[in-house]
């Protein structure tokens, strides 16, 4: 190409279109985004090498389940769903008239069994001044037939008789023994039916909120049924599940980052409390025999216990999908 070629408007044209503003402002834009892509992925890798992390997570709580100890027809639901209760509310009237039958009735065996120890008593008065008095007798007759005064046929009969007081006061003392028995056998059937009568109000075992309530009044509920469940309000925790292979590092008491599903780019603080001494895989219904069959090597899974280092700030929920991750360096 001759220089006169290389000096024309068009040449001209496309020299200057590589230097104009909006190519610089593109170049500049281009830089800035290499710029934070290689801030962002250096902190990615740091990360992976002071973290460890796992989606498999989830929010635990107490759980109490409110089951019936006696069975009953249903009279009243004092509660409704995801209510809060605090310990010892009144959840579930059972009907309390069979209760209160056998409470009356086992008044009233005690009080028969009372009266028996007070007649059990003065049988051994009775007898205890019969058998004095015969044997008083059984003392003068021996004097009496030592000087021929009475017979010894007359002697017999006194000591017979005497001898028969001396059982009689036994026997007077052994059913004074027995009716004691019975009444500390009618106490205690009295204590029990009281007991089952304050069974037929249940109350909340823990403070919470009642979840998966399946009771209505009128229905009839047996003993180890459960009718309400209680998740309890006073402490929260997230089990992490992480690979065998992620703890290699990992000890109580590292700090960990929580991010809850439910509350996108909000963090909470919590730390390793402990490390379960089994697989999940091991508590399983029904775990795997690696001696048994063909053997397949699958990376299991550890559970982690998270505690919040301060109470959370956001309503949580047992259940909640949790994505946490632990500094092990």
């Amino acid at each position: 190409m001759s220089e006169t070629q290389k000096n024309t408007p068009e040449a001209a044209k496309g020299q200057g279109a590589a230097g104009t503003p909006a190519s610089r402002i593109r170049m500049v834009i281009f830089g800035i985004l290499a710029v934070i892509g290689l801030v962002w992925g250096g902190i990615k890798v740091f990360r992976s090498f002071s973290y460890v992390e796992t989606d498999n997570a989830q929010i635990e709580g107490d759980i109490y389940p409110v089951i019936p100890r006696v069975p009953g027809k249903v009279v009243e639901v004092t509660v409704r769903d995801n209510q809060r209760v605090a310990k010892g509310d009144v959840l579930i009237r059972i009907d309390p008239s069979d209760y209160q039958i056998r409470r009356d009735m086992a008044e009233a065996a005690l009080m028969s069994a009372k009266a028996a120890v007070s007649a059990a008593k003065a049988s051994i008065t009775a007898a205890s001044a019969s058998a004095t008095k015969l044997e008083a007798d059984l003392r003068r007759s021996r004097n009496l037939q030592q000087k021929d005064v009475i017979s010894k046929s007359e002697l017999d009969a006194a000591q017979a008789g005497a001898t028969a007081s001396v059982a009689q006061r036994a026997a007077a003392g052994d059913q004074y023994e027995a009716s004691l028995a019975q009444v500390k056998l009618k106490e205690a059937e009295l204590k029990n039916a009281e007991l089952q009568l304050s069974w037929a109000e249940i109350t909340a075992p823990a403070a919470g909120r009642i979840s998966k309530k399946n009771v209505q009044p009128g229905q009839y509920v047996a003993p180890g049924q459960q009718l309400i469940a209680i998740v309890g309000s006073s402490d929260l925790w997230v089990v992490a599940n992480f690979k065998e292979t992620q703890l290699e590092h990992m000890r109580p008491g590292q700090p960990v980052i929580i991010t809850v599903d439910a509350f996108p780019g909000k963090e909470f603080k919590g730390h390793v409390e402990s490390i379960s001494a089994g697989t999940g895989a091991k508590f399983t219904l029904l775990p795997p025999d690696n001696a048994s069959g063909n053997f397949v090597k699958v990376t299991q899974r550890v559970p982690v216990k998270i505690v919040f280092d301060q109470k959370p700030d956001a309503p949580l929920a047992a259940g909640m999908n949790v994505i946490a991750e632990v500094k092990v360096k």
